[in-house]
């Protein structure tokens, strides 16, 4: 399968109290973004190596990075190989000077050891097809920025969105990403997809 490189577009975060932020992925030389859903801990591991800041002691991030340094270990890409029930899965392709190897990872943790090694991260196709949202750039920051995107009280919950049509859920779509709520966003793409199937 050909590979798709991606890279770091946005990094928002909910104002709704949940704790839940969205890493933005968009596709090299392309409209498509991938939002994904991710912890706040692992939304802060990745902020600190965007803005390529040195923490007084080293982060879990910076550990393993400093552990393979040491061992002549080397991640060569990020793998965004599959989606299963709205989980992205991801692998790190390591390497030293005898052997390869493939680690299952968490897609957060991937994204974050990637942005340390600035290694590439890619993806396959039937991922964007099934996953990504068509965004413009002008709605979306650069990768240095954090952006906090305010959350509209239209929708609380995956049960509201299911009371709505797909032309609802399209407009709904178009108003979360003018206001770059990806974490909303991926919520209304994924009701619509499961409405196609």
């Amino acid at each position: 399968m050909k590979k798709i490189e991606l890279e770091i577009v946005a990094l928002s975060h909910s104002m709704s109290g949940t704790q839940s932020y969205a890493v933005v992925l968009g596709e090299l030389n392309g409209l498509r973004k991938l939002p994904i859903v991710i912890g706040s801990f692992e939304a802060q591991a990745i902020a600190v190596a965007l803005e390529r800041m040195k923490p007084t002691r080293p982060l879990t991030h910076d550990l393993i990075k400093n552990f393979t340094t040491a061992f002549n270990i080397e991640l060569i890409e990020v793998i965004i190989n599959d989606l299963q029930e709205g989980v992205f899965y991801s692998t790190l392709v390591c390497m030293n000077d005898r052997q390869t190897a493939e680690i299952d990872s968490r897609t957060s943790d991937a994204i974050a050891l990637a942005v340390r090694f600035g290694c590439p991260i890619y993806t396959y196709e039937h991922i964007l097809d099934s996953a990504s949202l068509v965004i413009e750039e002008s709605n979306v920051s650069s990768t240095a920025e954090q952006t906090l995107a305010p959350q509209t009280p239209t929708v609380n919950t995956n049960d509201d969105l299911s009371r709505l049509s797909i032309e609802e859920l399209q407009n709904m779509l178009n108003q979360v990403l003018e206001a770059e709520d990806y974490i909303r966003a991926a919520a209304i793409r994924d009701e619509i997809n499961r409405r196609k199937k």
